[in-house]
């Protein structure tokens, strides 16, 4: 019981935390326009909070181990809170740029998270946690856009407040509901400066089951981030859609993957080897990014992306349960981290990947992502041998 009740107080606090950050996501543009922010200065300062959140996460994660999952969640979510009052009383672009740092610097959210869903699980149900906390997230990234636009009507600094007072919300629900997860052995564990954190980004690929299933991380979040743009790209300069229409399309496909998600349970039930279901669900993955490059119309864009979108949501439950299986309790926090710590950097390089290879055309992007997920296949196959040994 205690454990359902624990899972579910961290349901909330992620939809609270992505939601807060779902919210400001749309208007960040238009609100930094008054303190300079252009084109590309908005690209630096959407990159700095994936930069920031890759250098902190595995930091936070050990300190997790050292000190307990629930006290660095709670840190965590009040930098959140801090950067969202900053980013509404900022008075120029580096309050903004700072405002982002700072959440990414506290961004150690998910890992924790994640952490401590693992920590209560049993290899039978770790994959359908995972999954449940995974939906949770990408509920709020739904919501939040949809929220954050009716409240700019009232002013540009309403969304700001109101995503602060959510993660205010999250704090608070953190420091009263939750139960700390990691009880056992933490007294043994040592405090880990950061030149052996930032040593271990490096030599954790080199570990057999785990550096392989980081890696292929990796590469599906380059995949989907690179899809994203090219999604909006084509949404827009080739099937002529509006912004609204774009905001439901985007939401549907969203909506697909938590669909795939919350289905973990029966997939997991049906095919135990969490190996073969990241297998067969790369497989699919790649087929329909590939065919999506050569889309000309709605249709087959839309039934595509759809079949991406599915097969995709079974990506980061499969992973993480890959991770956690293999790596020991006294380090769950920093290895989580360290995932993490890739998932940021994908997101980094696949938008950068996207606008080079645009140039070409927009289904060149398309083309690239499939690239990606094959490469990323090929480690699965990989995975799965070794994983087997």
């Amino acid at each position: 019981m205690n454990l359902n009740k624990n899972l579910w107080v961290l349901v909330l606090i992620c939809v609270i935390n992505s939601l807060g950050f779902g919210l400001i996501v749309p208007l960040i543009y238009q609100y930094g326009k008054e303190f300079g922010l252009n084109k590309q200065t908005l690209g630096l300062l959407t990159a700095s909070f994936s930069i920031a959140q890759f250098f902190a996460t595995p930091m936070l994660g050990a300190l997790s181990d050292k000190f307990g999952r629930k006290p660095i969640l709670v840190i965590s979510l009040a930098g959140t809170f801090i950067s969202f009052v900053l980013f509404a009383e900022a008075r120029s672009l580096i309050m903004l740029f700072g405002a982002r740092i700072l959440d990414g610097l506290t961004g150690g959210n998910i890992s924790v998270a994640q952490a401590m869903v693992s920590d209560s699980s049993t290899p039978e149900n770790r994959s359908k946690n995972f999954g449940i906390l995974g939906s949770a997230f990408a509920f709020g990234f739904i919501m939040g856009p949809a929220i954050g636009g009716l409240l700019s009507k009232f002013g540009m600094t309403v969304p700001f407040y109101f995503a602060a007072a959510v993660s205010l919300l999250g704090v608070l629900c953190s420091i009263f509901f939750l139960k700390e997860t990691n009880n056992d052995g933490r007294e043994n564990i040592k405090v880990p400066n950061y030149g052996e954190i930032f040593t271990s980004l490096i030599t954790v690929l080199g570990r057999s089951v785990i550096g392989t299933t980081i890696f292929i991380g990796f590469l599906l979040t380059m995949a989907q981030m690179n899809m994203v743009i090219g999604f909006q790209v084509f949404s827009i300069d080739v099937l002529k859609v509006d912004t609204t229409t774009l905001g439901w399309f985007f939401a549907a496909f969203s909506i697909v993957g938590i669909i795939a998600q919350l289905g973990v349970p029966v997939v997991t039930k049906r095919f135990k080897s969490k190996t073969f279901v990241l297998f067969v669900s790369t497989v699919f993955c790649g087929v329909a990014m590939l065919l999506t490059g050569f889309a000309t119309g709605f249709l087959i864009f839309a039934i595509c992306l759809t079949i991406y979108g599915l097969f995709n949501g079974l990506r980061n439950p499969m992973l993480n349960a890959i991770i956690a299986e293999n790596t020991e309790r006294a380090e769950q926090g920093k290895v989580l981290g360290i995932n993490q710590s890739y998932v940021s950097l994908g997101q980094i390089l696949g938008p950068i990947g996207a606008g080079f290879i645009g140039v070409l055309s927009v289904h060149a992007i398309f083309f690239l992502s499939s690239f990606y997920i094959l490469v990323a296949l090929l480690f699965s196959i990989r995975l799965r041998k070794r994983h087997q040994d």
